[in-house]
This record gives C-alpha cells, sequence and structure tokens, in this order.
C-alpha cells in the first residue's frame, strides 16, 4: 500500500490559541505562511484550501473564522495577511484603553465594579457587520472547530461546521460562535443566544470564554476528526489508521511570560479569594495564569508524545513565543506602541530556532540542530502544497 502522502490523505489541521490583542503574534506567523503557500501555487490561495481543520479559541476563534467564513463568491473571508490589519484597525476600540483604567483604578481603591471591563458592544457590532448572518455550516472549504464553555450547565461546548451540517440545532450564527469563545471572564460579558429547528425546537447557550476548557485547541481540532470518523461522515479524509505519522499539525501560541517564580507556596498560602483573583498593581490574575499556563502546555505534551511514539515528529509543528513581558503579556493593552511591539515578537519568532517544551522544567527549549520557525514554516507549506496537488489529481 502506498504510503499517505501518495494517497493525498494526510490530515491537516490548523489550530490558534486565545489570547486578546496577542493574536497579533500568530497573525504574522499566518501570513508568512500563507505568502509560501501563493509562491508555490498562486496568489489566489488561501490556507482554507489547505487545512481539513481550522481551529481556535477566543481570539484564535475571531482568527480561525475569518480564514474560513466565506465572502460572496464562496472564498475565504479574509487573506491572512489581513488579520494584523483587523486588530490594528479594530483593537484599541475593542479594548477601550480609558475603559481598562477606569476599572482598574476601581479595583485599587476596593470599590469592585460589577461589570466587566469592557461592555463587550464594539465587539459584537463588528462580528455582527463582519459575518452578517452566515452560520456554521456556511463554512464548506475546511471544517471550524470553535471551543466554549456554557456556564449555566459547567461544560464545554464545542461547535463545528461538520456538526451544523448534520444538526440543525448546532447551526449557530458564526457571529454568536465568535463572541461566544470571546466572551474572557472579568473582560467581557457572557454571550446568550439561542438556535431553532423548523419544527420549534430551542437550544440555548449561556457562553463564556473557550479558553476555559481549551487555551490550545488542538486537541480538540484533532479529536473532532475522530468525532466525525466515528460518526462516519464524509468532508475530511477517509483515514483507516490515523496517528502522527499520518497528520500534519500546526499548533500557533499567541505567546506567554517566561519561566519565573511569581509566586509561591508561602506566598498563596497568605491569599484570600480576591487575591487570588486580582493581583494590583501589575493587575495580575495569579488564578487564570495558573489554568491557562497549565493546560496549554499539557496540550502541547500530549500532542508531541504522540508524534514522537510513532517517530513523525516532525508532522507536528508548535510555534510559541515564551518570553513576553509587560504590555506584551498581557490580552487587552491595544495601544499603537504595544501592538507595534507583538508584531515585531512574530516577526522575531520567525528567526527564533524551533522549541519544544521541556516537561522537566516546564520550559520551551530551543531544540539543538533544528531550522528555524521560519524555514520549518517553508517546508510545513511545502508539503501542504504537495498533499493538495495530490487530492486535486486525484
Amino acid at each position: 500500500m502506498a504510503t499517505p502522502p501518495a494517497q493525498g490523505k494526510m490530515l491537516t489541521v490548523l489550530s490558534i490559541d486565545g489570547g486578546g490583542i496577542r493574536g497579533l503574534i500568530p497573525g504574522t506567523i499566518l501570513a508568512s505562511l500563507e505568502a509560501k503557500l501563493q509562491e508555490l501555487d498562486g496568489p489566489d490561495v488561501r490556507l482554507a484550501d489547505y487545512f481539513d481543520i481550522i481551529a481556535g479559541t477566543s481570539t484564535g476563534g475571531l482568527i480561525a473564522t475569518m480564514l474560513a467564513a466565506p465572502n460572496v463568491e464562496g472564498r475565504p473571508l479574509i487573506a491572512a495577511s489581513d488579520i494584523n490589519n483587523f486588530y490594528l484597525e479594530h483593537g484599541p476600540k475593542i479594548f477601550s484603553e480609558s475603559c481598562r483604567q477606569k476599572y482598574w483604578e476601581s479595583v485599587a481603591k476596593l470599590s469592585f465594579p460589577k461589570n466587566p471591563v469592557y461592555d463587550g458592544a464594539c465587539l459584537r457590532d463588528l462580528t455582527k457587520k463582519l459575518l452578517q448572518d452566515k452560520t456554521l455550516k456556511d463554512v464548506t472549504l475546511t471544517n471550524l472547530v470553535i471551543p466554549t464553555f456554557d456556564i449555566k450547565l459547567l461544560h464545554a461546548v464545542v461547535f463545528s461546521s461538520n456538526d451544523a451540517k448534520s444538526d440543525v440545532l448546532n447551526n449557530a450564527r458564526l457571529a454568536d460562535v465568535c463572541n461566544g469563545t470571546s466572551a474572557a471572564p472579568i473582560y467581557f460579558p457572557a454571550h446568550y443566544f439561542e438556535t431553532k429547528d423548523d419544527e420549534g425546537n430551542t437550544q440555548t447557550f449561556d457562553l463564556i470564554d473557550g479558553g476555559v476548557a481549551a487555551g490550545n485547541p488542538t486537541l480538540v481540532a484533532i479529536n473532532s476528526f475522530y468525532k466525525e470518523k466515528l460518526k462516519q461522515k464524509s468532508g475530511i479524509p477517509e483515514i483507516e489508521t490515523v496517528d502522527g505519522r499520518k497528520m500534519l499539525v500546526l499548533s500557533l501560541g499567541t505567546g506567554a511570560a517566561p519561566f519565573e517564580e511569581k509566586y509561591s507556596a508561602d506566598m498563596v498560602s497568605k491569599w484570600s479569594i480576591i487575591d487570588w483573583v486580582f493581583q494590583y498593581p501589575q493587575t495580575y490574575t495569579p488564578l487564570f495564569d495558573s489554568v491557562a499556563g497549565g493546560t496549554s502546555d499539557m496540550v502541547d505534551f500530549s500532542i508531541a508524545s504522540r508524534f514522537q511514539s510513532v517517530q513523525a515528529i516532525q508532522n507536528y509543528l508548535r510555534i510559541q513565543e515564551n518570553g513576553l513581558s509587560g504590555d506584551t503579556a498581557k490580552s487587552d493593552i491595544a495601544t499603537e506602541e504595544n501592538m507595534k511591539n507583538l508584531i515585531d515578537i512574530g516577526k522575531k519568532l520567525l528567526k527564533k530556532r524551533v522549541s519544544r517544551i521541556n516537561w522537566e522544567t516546564g520550559r520551551y527549549e530551543e531544540v539543538e540542530g533544528e531550522s528555524t520557525n521560519e524555514e520549518a514554516l517553508a517546508t510545513f507549506a511545502k508539503r501542504l502544497s504537495d498533499e493538495r496537488k495530490l487530492r486535486l489529481a486525484s
């Protein structure tokens, strides 16, 4: 039997982490990848032409949706090169500096506001204008996968375009899905909406940020394939046995602060619930730091182990910057200076050598003898291009 690439049956996955305005970092990486694909296959190709699954959480969900949602011609709504322009134009309105300053000043005076930092109106208006009434089933070029969390039912809800095509009650509007996965606690209000079928049945959703369940949605993306395989659905490659040898997975982080001894057992033992949620004047949120950092690293380690176990680690590329500090480490600082710094971080990340997490230390370490991330992306682009050509030929 021929190998999967020769059959044109590699499962291809793109996953983008959550992280607010730090979406500028993966936005920079994705623009580089799409430019390399266009060099190979022409200026009209888009990332959705190459990936069977595009997944994203929170800001990553917004990026994933823009890459996969169709325009009037049935092509992706925007090119990857437009992602950063989107953040540069709308970021300062979504993350209003005046709202942020007013909120944290009130907290510092122990006069705790009754509302989130931002009212979310700008984001809701923006997604409505951008996506209009498009629904998940309108996404046809790829399977869009977006994790959220239902605060009423206290369980994760994963939206996918494949599910939407088989169940009307899962066919949510893309704008609602984006607002649901982006509703980060403290920062934005929860997002409520309903779906209805032709018989009048209703399903309700009370959603908060998908990062509560999957800040790094790579594992959710891969599992969505197994779910479809079990249900015997079409629209994805028919692979009898799927492991790391038959997958191409690109996982993009939005950056994190470097490993540091920020807290200690002695320190946290004296904390109240307020201390766990908020540390002034740095505006740290220790509880969220702990949950987000731990779950993201666990996902990366789990997936890397799967690929290494079948000697296919070259099929899994995780690009993450773990040297953020100051404003760049925060998710809602949308000043002109900070957004420029985040783009610069993305560009410098391309020049760094491929890194992998050291599970003993919890740190990302450059791999001796590996190429730069940019060179690894070029290789990844070539493999994606070859896969697409084989599919088109067959």
